[in-house]
């Protein structure tokens, strides 16, 4: 679990310390891993929608610039527009390569009892798995403490898929669950 660059992990003092921030362990209500994947159809339907719009705006840019004067005018209107047209495609699908071709992430979440998430990513599952039972064993052992480098998460969440959404409807007399 070494490496030269990413993030301290730490356990001090009955802190974790994930780079800059602290969470008090005894606020930690979970820590686990998981595969993050990318959101890969979403990212073909946000391509679809920007390839839609761009083709509209460059039709109406076109009959707005179908009134100039001359033909000439015309013409060099008509292939600037195809030139930019060609040129956001191209960035469009080079954008939706890079997206599809995103690797899945294994991921170490470190959830609280408040708001707050950490995660953090190494390339092997297995080493998450230690951090993990490092961590627990630092929440069941006060006098515990150890550091590590991991690497920063640095991926667009947006992009990736972390599993079920589960909405629960109900308070007192749940009636259950409906996973969408």
């Amino acid at each position: 679990m070494r490496g030269g660059h990413g993030v301290a992990l730490r356990i001090s003092r009955r802190l974790l310390w994930v780079g800059e921030a602290a969470y008090p362990l005894h606020n930690i209500a979970r820590v686990h891993t998981f595969t993050l994947r990318p959101d890969r159809w979403g990212a073909f339907m946000s391509f679809l929608k920007w390839l839609f719009g761009s083709a509209v705006v460059l039709v109406l840019l076109q009959i707005t610039s179908a009134g100039s004067s001359s033909y000439a005018e015309r013409n060099a209107n008509a292939d600037g527009l195809w030139a930019l047209g060609i040129g956001v495609a191209v960035v469009l699908v080079v954008s939706l390569c890079v997206r599809l071709a995103a690797p899945s992430q294994y991921v170490l979440g470190v959830e609280t009892s408040g708001p707050s998430t950490a995660l953090v990513t190494l390339p092997e599952k297995e080493q998450l798995r230690q951090l993990v039972g490092l961590i627990v064993h630092a929440i069941e052992h006060p006098e515990a403490e150890f550091s590590v480098r991991v690497e920063r998460l640095s991926i667009n969440p947006k992009n990736y898929h972390f599993g079920d959404s589960v909405n629960i409807y109900g308070g007192a007399g749940h009636t259950g669950v409906s996973k969408s």
